[in-house]
């Protein structure tokens, strides 16, 4: 038996492991059921965006929090995203904010209006997602 428990805590399949996995496997489907439940054109824009920030941060998971599609950083929601009128991309106090380089001003983003996605939006998404997830 303790060689049994050995062998499970070196490859980190013991069970403890498997409910992290699990859990993880149910957070990430509610967050697709979320985007699922989107109106067009904001489920296409909720589905790529979920790509972008796990291609980006692969270190966030994704969960709901509030009700909307979110990813965190042990444990701490890092960023977001809903659709209301646009689609919101927001990062949360637990993402690490920045200032724009060379901004002439002391303003730091935390949420950005998303009317479409093009690969400009989507770069500077995975720009500010990669910086977020730190």
């Amino acid at each position: 038996m303790s060689q049994q428990r050995s062998d499970e805590e070196q490859t980190g399949k013991g069970a403890g492991a498997k409910r992290a996995s699990s859990k993880q496997a149910a957070d990430e489907a509610a967050v697709v059921a979320k985007i699922a439940q989107m109106p067009e054109p904001f489920r296409a824009m909720g589905e790529r965006i979920h790509e972008i920030i796990l291609q980006s941060a692969p270190q966030l998971l994704p969960r709901t929090w509030y009700g909307m599609p979110a990813y965190a950083r042990g444990g701490k929601v890092v960023c977001f995203f809903r659709a209301d009128k646009y689609l919101t991309f927001g990062l949360t106090e637990d993402a690490n904010v920045f200032r724009e380089e060379g901004a002439p001003h002391q303003l730091m983003g935390s949420a950005w209006y998303l009317a479409a996605l093009d690969d400009a939006t989507e770069a500077a998404l995975a720009d500010i997602v990669r910086k977020a997830a730190g």
